[in-house]
């Protein structure tokens, strides 16, 4: 059902962003911090039997210098550098296998797909209710998603690094977590071509953990109820990894959708970021769908967009 507000009350949500003053300082000095570390990009030829496309097993140095898995997958045929688009994975999603991941480079883009979580973790982050969203709440220079950020802001790093790219054609994408560090990556960085981020999650936090109980915002509800006095502290950790602040940074045009029952993501939410996003962005609402958004079915939109942006 339609739980969040009307979509005349969505087109006209524009929340008053819960910003940190020190927003700017503390990502660059987590960036800063990151590449003090090379990226030591390897690209290992992987054999899955394609007879049209190759297929790379990628390592690259994240966050603190600590070792990131991905895909590389791309056309065999090729007669000059080709766009990229780097693929961000959904919550407690993994890369998967190379067989899941053709539609990009049969399209003729190189496509580099980023382990969504998996790896060795920041250390000690003080208490947390099981998921990723309370680990490190109580310090954003502690909290998960400061790493997990940090690894897909160098995922960009390690497909440019890849001589078949045409770096100044490269766009980030993803759906539910993948569509939040999507948005992340595109505030944090300025030679992004385009973004794509399908029902993002990681927006408007407090407002996400307020009007649903489904996870993973329920994680957060869940880590409150027993820290009764800490809401507000808890809430200015979070606001440094919130997609509508990413959004409010980001110039490079973006596609992104929603779908008006998707309790996982509540629509409010996405037109936080939507209507924060700073650059040209464009808002898929589908009325009847949850958080599967416009599935495989809203491919021929994104690709469209995508072909306008690398001018083919």
């Amino acid at each position: 059902m339609l739980f969040d507000m009307p979509l005349e009350r969505l087109r006209e949500y524009r929340p008053e962003p819960e910003e940190p003053a020190d927003f700017d300082a503390f990502w660059d000095k987590t960036l800063g911090e990151a590449a003090r570390h090379g990226l030591d990009a390897e690209f290992v030829p992987y054999e899955a039997g394609f007879t049209t496309v190759d297929v790379y097993d990628v390592t690259f140095n994240g966050w603190g210098g600590q070792p990131v898995k991905a895909w590389l997958v791309l056309p065999r045929v090729r007669s000059g550098p080709l766009p990229a688009v780097v693929q961000y994975i959904g919550y407690n999603g993994g890369r998967g296998i190379p067989y899941s991941w053709l539609t990009w480079s049969a399209l003729g883009y190189v496509h580099l797909v980023m382990l969504g979580h998996g790896g060795p973790r920041p250390g000690r982050h003080g208490s947390s209710s099981p998921g990723f969203l309370t680990r490190g709440i109580e310090d954003p220079y502690r909290h998960y998603y400061r790493r997990l950020i940090t690894d897909a802001v160098r995922a960009v790093d390690a497909v440019k690094a890849h001589g078949a790219v045409d770096s100044s054609r490269v766009a980030v994408l993803g759906g539910s977590q993948g569509g939040g560090l999507a948005l992340a990556v595109a505030g944090l960085r300025d030679d992004v071509a385009a973004a794509v981020a399908d029902v993002p999650f990681l927006c408007h936090f407090r407002r996400a953990s307020q009007i649903t109980d489904s996870g993973p915002y329920a994680e957060i509800a869940r880590w409150l109820s027993g820290h009764r006095f800490r809401t507000e502290e808890a809430m200015e950790t979070l606001s440094y990894f919130d997609g509508v602040n990413f959004a409010a940074r980001a110039t490079a045009p973006a596609w992104l959708s929603v779908g008006l029952m998707d309790r996982i993501c509540p629509s409010s939410t996405v037109f936080a970021a939507y209507h924060a996003y700073a650059g040209p962005a464009e808002l898929e609402v589908f009325t009847y769908n949850g958080h599967e958004g416009g599935a495989e079915y809203d491919l021929p939109r994104k690709l469209g967009a995508l072909r306008g942006v690398f001018g083919q």
